[in-house]
């Protein structure tokens, strides 16, 4: 018997859309009809929050807030986020559904995690509404995890703990420490990390890199390398136990994990271990 019990996954980056491209697509949209235009970096930056959350911190950034102010003649309020999020949610499912293709190897892991008998979990900065058209493409495509929970769902969302609380609770899965989180966002790894839960991060897969899947084959194996390395970095800082490529070396990281539970580890207790090998 594995001494994982359950593992926790996020959506967008990590089992679906590879590059994490529809909350990027769809908020520049929604800004951009706003009068308030935004560059793809500035939405990354905030990538894995709660939606809500992730617009009023794009809000506050001075330059947005400026931009903000010249289209509308005055500063940024909680009814104009109301309004932006009205827009957002119809906006993020027509992108998440246009997105929801699984990433190579989400398959594989899940049945190797099935063989085993590990329980599925998942949670996501989506609100219910945004995963109502990927849920039943994902099932069709072979991946149902047991519990999703979704942003507005808890009181606080990434980098919180408690959405991975709600889900580990739902499965009936404990202590902690015998569950993984695996995530493409740095905040995703944060959360893992505060709910005392071993942490994954996933460097190429999501929104380090921020590429699609075509686009990201055809990078140069020095350029591709260049940018994993970095994602990991931003992995590694937010407190992951372990960096992968992507979820197809999912079976790597929970052997690394259950070496160090088998001596004594604990989430946390050890220097990051990074594994994103470069495909050509």
């Amino acid at each position: 018997m594995s001494a994982i019990k359950a593992v926790v996954f996020d959506w967008a980056g990590t089992m679906v859309d590879f590059g994490s491209c529809a909350p990027v697509r769809a908020l520049k949209a929604v800004f951009a009809e706003a009068g308030a235009p935004v560059e793809d970096d500035r939405v990354r930056r905030y990538m894995g929050m709660a939606k809500r959350a992730h617009v009023e911190a794009m809000l506050s950034e001075p330059e947005i807030g400026e931009a903000w102010r010249a289209a509308r003649g005055r500063g940024w309020s909680e009814a104009d986020v109301d309004g932006l999020m009205a827009k957002l949610e119809p906006a993020m499912r027509r992108e998440a559904e246009a997105t929801a293709a699984l990433i190579p190897g989400a398959l594989e892991a899940l049945a190797m995690l099935r063989a085993r008998d590990i329980q599925v979990g998942s949670t996501t900065g989506y609100t219910r509404p945004m995963m109502a058209g990927i849920l039943p493409l994902a099932a069709a495509q072979g991946y149902e995890p047991e519990v999703v929970v979704c942003a507005g769902e808890t009181r606080a969302g990434r980098p919180a703990p408690l959405m991975i609380w709600k889900a580990l609770v739902e499965l009936g899965s404990w202590p902690t420490d015998a569950a993984v989180v695996v995530d493409d966002a740095a905040v995703g790894v944060a959360a893992g990390r505060n709910a005392g839960c071993w942490s994954i991060g996933l460097a190429g897969s999501g929104n380090g890199v921020g590429l699609p899947l075509d686009d990201y084959l055809a990078l140069a194996q020095d350029d591709r390398a260049a940018r994993l390395a970095e994602a990991a970095e931003a992995h590694e800082a937010a407190g992951a136990d372990i960096v992968l490529e992507s979820i197809a070396d999912l079976s790597h990281g929970l052997a690394i994990i259950e070496a160090r539970i088998a001596q004594g580890g604990k989430p946390g207790g050890s220097d990051c271990v990074c594994i994103p090998p470069v495909r050509v």
